[in-house]
């Protein structure tokens, strides 16, 4: 059995948050990753001013995540199109790019990170890796994203009776894509489901549907859904329209949208998707990836394996109002009765979506200005 003060599982941006903080403040550590080769993850994509301010304080500038700069936010609901900006510039960006500066800036700080080790199971700090091999942490940082890992996986029922299915087509960069997509973050929304899209780095667009299991079994297959959602919705199907019909369609099943982690036990923090999972159309999925990272990093810094239970406290009080008001704006989403009705509000209440986009980000913590006081 190997042994290793702090194991952090997953070197996505809420692991490699962490490693970064630990690796700076000569903490040993080991991250274990199971993909050799840095893939374009299917969530993400989109990066709000606040995460940017995250990513800064691990030493991580917004050019370093290219050119995509995102200023406004775009609403379509049937005929009905929307267009505010938003509280300050964003980014877009593919997870490839993003994952992969953040683990180059880890290793970069002096991470101990070992990629193709797929963690099989857990039973308390302790894996067990794909080989039959175990690695002990005195501490774990749980940081293995939308997949579950045996022994750790969040409950069944948070699925609800109809589960959301994540799915995503990266669409080829084209002139008129860019013309029609810009510098907004855009909203697609429609019953039971909706789509994300935004620019990245290199002029590609990154299309991300949440669609309930029952929405996709009546179409058949993804494929089909999204051809029955371009015929049926105008301004969705002009972007659709620039698919090849080759791209792959990447999907993950069984998303707990709403889901927190309210407690935990010693030595063991969850992060990321792992200690609350908000609803994508809030854009701040990542901003909690990497602020759990940040902060579980510091809190292990300042108390050991035994702050792991009062940080997952702190931490699920800090994303309750977020992930809360997502799911309300979610849930009026994918009722399209309700949205017909709630939309013109917009209109009619200035500054209603710039007040929901700054409620639905996490926000700052005592923890946070004491890591501050730190690094300076």
């Amino acid at each position: 059995m190997r042994r290793t003060a702090a194991l952090i599982v997953g070197g996505g941006p809420a692991g490699a948050s962490a490693a970064i903080v630990l690796a700076r403040a000569g903490a040993p550590h080991l991250l274990v990753e199971r993909s050799r080769e840095t893939g374009d993850a299917i969530c993400g994509g989109f990066l709000s001013w606040r995460t940017l301010e995250s990513l800064a304080r691990i030493g991580i500038a917004p050019g370093a995540l290219g050119p995509a700069r995102v200023v406004r936010n775009r609403i379509f609901l049937g005929h009905r199109r929307i267009d505010t900006p938003l509280p300050r510039p964003a980014h877009g960006v593919s997870r490839r790019l993003l994952d992969t500066v953040l683990m180059q800036q880890a290793i970069a700080m002096g991470a101990a990170v070992e990629r193709g080790v797929t963690v099989r199971s857990l039973v308390g700090s302790t894996a067990l890796i794909d080989d039959g091999a175990e690695l002990a942490g005195d501490t774990l940082f749980l940081a293995s994203g939308k997949h579950d890992v045996r022994g750790a996986a969040r409950p069944a029922e948070a699925r609800g009776e109809d589960p959301v299915l994540g799915l995503r087509v990266r669409l080829a960069a084209a002139p008129g894509l860019t013309r029609l997509i810009g510098d907004a973050i855009e909203l697609h929304l429609f019953d039971r489901g909706y789509v994300g899209i935004v620019l990245q780095e290199d002029g590609s667009a990154n299309l991300c549907m949440a669609v309930h299991r029952s929405k996709m079994l009546a179409a058949g297959s993804p494929a089909a859904l999204l051809d029955t959602l371009g015929r049926d919705h105008p301004a969705l199907g002009d972007r659709l329209a620039y698919r090849t019909g080759g791209e792959p369609i990447d999907a993950i099943a069984n998303v707990p949208y709403g889901w927190r982690a309210l407690q935990t036990t010693d030595a063991v923090f969850r992060l990321g998707d792992q200690a609350g999972v908000i609803p994508s159309l809030a854009g701040e999925g990542m901003g909690i990836a990497i602020a759990s990272g940040i902060r579980a990093g510091h809190a292990y810094i300042a108390r050991g394996a035994a702050a792991a239970p009062r940080f997952q406290r702190d931490f699920a009080a800090a994303t309750a109002r977020p992930i809360r008001l997502a799911g309300l704006v979610r849930d009026a989403a994918e009722r399209p009765w309700l949205g017909k009705a709630l939309l013109p509000l917009v209109g009619h209440v200035p500054g209603l979506i710039d007040i929901i986009a700054r409620a639905t980000r996490i926000g700052h913590s005592p923890l946070d200005h004491a890591a501050r006081q730190q690094e300076n």
